[in-house]
């Protein structure tokens, strides 16, 4: 009797515990600092911060800003060779982090009418996305691209480069527009604190871009649509600049390479630095150092640091890192290690911001719109001038070490006034130096005007048949995955090789 009573206790308090381990067992067990759904403000601000990514191996070099005499990872531009590694740097940047995760905030937003402002903001950040992609390599996926997840396209078709215009001139033209400040104003944007103003200026100084690219293959719809981004209103001042701000978390690229291992393998071209110096340009010693005496990499400290305009000296196009040293002799160096660079301390420092779209950029683009008779307000000399002048001052907005006088940009205004003959090269040499550390858009830019008025890479081992680089290749990983749409797209464009133009680089 004793033994089953011992039994029912024993088995009531089996019961008993039982009963306690389930409840709240659901709580127990559900992760609570694990999110269930993310705001897609924040996605969007991952696409925004991810659009800043850029390689230094083809754009500087190919517009010659910035050139390195070494081979193996780092050849491409300085040698005029295509190497896939290094092409492949904007389409796995921009199609694994912005365009996936833009297409993720428009796909969250649909029938979402209160959040109508972020929809609008990720379709501006998609088209500029695009716009890179497409300016580097021509057909792209566009209309199936970033649909993995929502639409499960996982070879997606290309799409030629003058639909892909024609779709962000609409993108572009109805995001713009539908900006409201009667709307939800998204404070968690990382790009304008959710000022649609700012977000409205910068969606039609794209649309502004996008219309100039067009100059040469499609005049009548440029300048339409370089009069309706006018009319909708463009960033003039820097105050609304778009730019990705860094801090030492979320670190400059161009900045992370150039003051890590590739610190000394990088340097000012001699057609850039003599441009400056033989107009007298107050940014020349904003934006360049040379380490006078240096060795080598190590010897390039502080102390060896001038940035006197006159000791400035660009590495010549068309070296390796053999010739180079005999080239450095002949200029009485000590080294190539002393030819001048961009100041990684400044201008290229790691918390340094990167530039989308500038007012600089935007009043030169306007100068050369009145120049053609597409705008009818202000005078070409006065967009000009306010192009030069407001990318002089956003030196100093970078590091104040880089700020250049009111007075030196009064005095370079006066002694390189516009002239009408040579206006065209004169607005769109400008705006390569406008464009400096945003190699995309100087390469974009330098195709479609044609200027600066450079010569072509002398190097003896080019593979480009042109005298430039036009485009960059596809990845291999296309080849391997997406073949069939790729050979549809060369069958279309073109070879795919360095040399051929994409649809609006017109000769």
């Amino acid at each position: 009797m004793k033994k089953n009573k011992l039994t029912y206790i024993l088995i009531s308090c089996l019961l008993i515990m039982h009963t306690a381990c389930d409840d709240k067992f659901d709580e127990l067990n559900t992760n609570k600092v694990s999110p269930t759904s993310i705001d897609p403000a924040f996605i969007l601000n991952t696409a925004i911060q991810n659009s800043s990514r850029q390689a230094l191996i083809y754009e500087a070099g190919i517009v010659q800003q910035i050139i390195s005499p070494n081979s193996g990872v780092l050849t491409g531009a300085n040698y005029n060779q295509d190497n896939r590694p290094g092409t492949l740097a904007n389409w796995q940047g921009i199609y694994r982090n912005v365009i996936k995760n833009t297409r993720d905030v428009l796909k969250s937003l649909e029938g979402n009418p209160e959040r109508s402002n972020l929809l609008q903001m990720a379709r501006i950040v998609q088209a500029y996305g695009f716009m890179v992609l497409t300016d580097s390599y021509g057909d792209i996926p566009y209309s199936e691209a970033g649909r993995g997840y929502t639409g499960q396209l996982f070879l997606p078709a290309y799409d030629a480069q003058e639909a892909i215009y024609t779709d962000i001139i609409k993108e572009l033209t109805e995001a713009s527009g539908a900006l409201s400040a009667a709307g939800r104003i998204e404070t968690a944007d990382i790009l304008y604190n959710g000022n649609v103003d700012k977000w409205k200026k910068f969606g039609y100084s794209l649309l502004l871009r996008a219309g100039m690219r067009l100059s040469k293959a499609d005049a009548t719809k440029a300048q339409a649509t370089v009069a309706a981004a006018f009319a909708g209103g463009v960033i003039l001042t820097n105050a609304d600049n778009a730019l990705m701000r860094h801090d030492q978390n979320y670190q400059n690229p161009v900045g992370g390479t150039l003051n890590a291992t590739e610190a000394a393998n990088f340097y000012l071209t001699e057609p850039f630095v003599d441009y400056l110096k033989n107009t007298d340009d107050p940014r020349l010693p904003a934006i360049a150092v040379r380490y006078v005496g240096a060795t080598s990499g190590t010897e390039q400290t502080v102390e060896r640091a001038s940035f006197d305009p006159a000791e400035q000296n660009g590495m010549p196009m068309g070296n390796d890192n053999a010739s180079i040293v005999a080239v450095a002799a002949s200029k009485g160096l000590v080294s190539f290690y002393e030819f001048s660079q961009v100041d990684r301390r400044r201008l290229a420092k790691l918390t340094a911001p990167y530039f989308f779209v500038t007012a600089g950029q935007t009043q030169l683009l306007l100068a050369e719109a009145r120049q053609r008779g597409w705008i009818n307000a202000g005078t070409v000399e006065e967009y000009y001038n306010a192009g030069i002048t407001a990318h002089m001052v956003q030196l100093g907005t970078v590091d104040a070490a880089s700020a250049v006088a009111p007075a030196d940009i009064a005095t370079y205004l006066a002694a390189n006034p516009l002239v009408p003959a040579t206006a065209l090269e004169q607005i769109n040499t400008q705006y390569w130096v406008a464009s400096f550390l945003n190699g995309p858009e100087a390469f974009a830019n330098f195709r479609r005007s044609g200027f600066p008025d450079l010569a072509p890479n002398p190097f003896p081992g080019s593979e480009v048949p042109g005298a430039f680089i036009r485009r960059l290749t596809y990845p291999d990983s296309e080849k391997s995955t997406n073949g069939v749409n790729l050979d549809a797209a060369v069958s279309r464009m073109g070879a795919d090789n360095l040399a051929t133009r994409v649809w609006w680089d017109k000769p």
